[in-house]
């Protein structure tokens, strides 16, 4: 499938509210071909000559229902600030089965591909948190034990399937209201 800017389902298309349903294991190979599309999306992205070329917004983190299908699967690569990648996954039915009580945010407050315009403010989520998914470059269900960014990123990815964006966290009296004891990242 082709993914782009212009293929990704903006915040202004009310599929992008839908709820996505689970994955039935095995995997089919079209959902399989798509996860791979959105793994490819998000390691091409960051890569400054592709994304201009194929029209690609940087990303961390893409969900099936940003490309119009409502299933509950995710593709995240976090890289370093050499391009390196510290984390790859393409996830079928990720679940969050723990998390912490202490909060964090992103400095810089939060961005996605299906949100066109700012929405400043801080979006305060769980610091810690323990996903039990289907990983297909396993092959095999794992545990994703993260803190700090890559948990941040997992429960943006993971309220896309209750179609939740991240702008419904910012508390709107307040934007940049600082919660006590909550972890600031950079």
């Amino acid at each position: 499938m082709l993914i782009n800017n212009e293929t990704i389902i903006k915040d202004d298309n009310e599929l992008i509210r839908r709820k996505s349903a689970d994955v039935s294991l095995p995997v089919s190979d079209e959902d399989r071909a798509l996860l791979m599309d959105m793994l490819k999306y998000v390691d091409n992205s960051t890569v400054p000559e592709i994304a201009e070329k194929e029209n690609l917004r940087p990303a961390v983190g893409i969900s099936a229902i940003q490309v119009g299908v409502p299933k509950k699967m995710t593709a995240i690569i976090i890289k370093d600030e050499d391009g390196n990648k510290t984390c790859e996954y393409a996830l079928v039915n990720p679940k969050i089965i723990s998390n912490s009580v202490e909060k964090a945010c992103l400095e810089s407050g939060e961005g996605c591909l299906s949100v066109a315009d700012a929405h400043e403010g801080f979006v305060y989520r769980s610091a810690r948190v323990k996903v039990k998914a289907y990983d297909i470059l396993q092959e095999k269900e794992i545990l994703i034990k993260a803190d700090g960014y890559l948990a941040i990123v997992l429960q943006h990815e993971l309220d896309h399937f209750k179609g939740i964006l991240f702008y419904d966290h910012i508390n709107r009296k307040d934007p940049f209201h600082k919660e006590a004891n909550a972890q600031i990242i950079e």
